[in-house]
């Protein structure tokens, strides 16, 4: 019986190979914004995941950068990114600015080829799945 026990407990222990628990599932996530009509906009979205909040929370620009890109129809700004866990970090914003004029922005915040949140707004628009 002890054999048994011995041999049983040995081929638990051979077949227990090295875990990869610590290896994240990463998403693929596109942010892309569209407008009606042309203008110089103001776009901020979280590029990279903070490996604490706490990071986040200290220096949110560090995860943060803000871009200005001319949008227009048929002429989208899109960035594309793998993150962890989208549904904390997916995010981006975009305005006008001081831009006076109102271009109907709209947005959509994909993950792993899934459009999961789609948003319009006259002068700005925030795309994210937590709510910020």
């Amino acid at each position: 019986m002890l054999l048994a026990v011995l041999v049983g407990g040995a081929g638990l222990l051979a077949s227990t190979g090295p875990a990869h628990a610590d290896d994240p599932v990463m998403h693929h996530v596109k942010y892309t914004i569209t407008a009606k009509n042309p203008i110089y906009a103001n776009i901020y979205y979280i590029d990279q995941e903070p490996t604490i909040f706490s990071d986040y929370s200290h220096d949110p620009y560090r995860f943060t950068p803000n871009v200005q890109a001319d949008i227009a129809p048929g002429k989208p700004w899109s960035y594309e990114l793998n993150l962890a866990k989208p549904e904390y970090w997916a995010m981006v914003v975009v305005n006008t600015g001081p831009e006076p004029s109102t271009p109907e922005f709209h947005c959509d915040l994909s993950v792993d080829g899934a459009v999961v949140v789609s948003k319009d707004g006259p002068r700005g628009v925030l795309c994210s799945i937590r709510n910020w």
